[in-house]
């Protein structure tokens, strides 16, 4: 008797940056494949400046995971200049980003976003950002490498508080949880539909959670992709593309 296939929902991944993608530079965006395909699933990256082929994928994809970035939303996304502090913005990693968000909304399948991707989610659905926390809000918690000296080799480390009922806490079986931090932007007003689930102890968004109806919508400010081993970073995958694999169920 041959064994069943196993159902892995087919899960897409834009590439982190226009730049990357030319240069076929895999590290960093195959700790987002990884992650997937530990889970269940099976990863399949987006291209950024093929816009036939990333429309095609698209619309093949079971759900999307939106990876982080070096580059920052561009601010008149969301009514505000650059004042100074904001990265170069990557326009073609935007415009995927949106066009997968358009997709995924109105379809009703799974988005995970990963840190810019959360930041990008929060814009696509009119919310703002902090530009740079350090800077805007004046707390001393470290919340990337930079910010420590001297600077470490790994992201630094702190606390989290998730919000009770929320997807998030119900995920890490507790109120509380340990997360990596690599960033300097961060959620200021929330999109619509959008609850904040998750706060570091000086007050920064750290997650949110669609909504607006009952497909599965989480963005995460932290990256769960390099928490290599961890119990509440794993679940978070699992779930992630468990959600997936029952929105192919239903669909089909």
């Amino acid at each position: 008797m041959i064994p069943e296939k196993p159902n892995r929902p087919r899960v897409g991944i834009p590439w982190r940056t226009s730049e990357e993608e030319t240069q076929a530079n895999r590290p960093k965006i195959a700790n987002y494949e990884n992650a997937v395909r530990d889970a269940g699933g099976e990863p399949v990256l987006i291209p950024l400046r093929d816009r036939a082929e990333q429309a095609r994928l698209i619309h093949t994809m079971d759900a999307f995971v939106l990876p982080g970035s070096p580059a920052d939303v561009e601010p008149a996304e969301y009514g505000e200049v650059n004042r100074g502090k904001s990265a170069a913005a990557d326009m073609a990693r935007e415009e995927a980003d949106r066009a997968i968000l358009k997709h995924a909304l109105a379809e009703k399948k799974p988005v995970l976003a990963i840190c810019y991707g959360c930041q990008l989610l929060n814009v696509y659905l009119g919310g703002t950002l902090i530009q740079d926390v350090r800077s805007e809000l004046g707390t001393t918690a470290p919340h990337r490498k930079k910010d420590l000296s001297p600077e470490p080799t790994d992201d630094p480390i702190h606390g989290v508080e998730l919000e009770t009922g929320s997807r998030l806490a119900a995920i890490a079986v507790a109120q509380t949880a340990k997360i990596n931090s690599s960033h300097h932007q961060a959620v200021a007003k929330p999109g619509k539909n959008l609850r904040v689930t998750a706060h570091s102890s000086d007050g920064i968004v750290e997650g949110v959670e669609w909504t607006g109806d009952e497909n599965w919508v989480t963005g995460v400010q932290w990256h769960p992709e390099r928490m290599f081993g961890d119990a509440f970073s794993e679940r978070l995958f699992r779930d992630f593309v468990a959600a997936a694999r029952g929105a192919v169920v239903q669909k089909s």
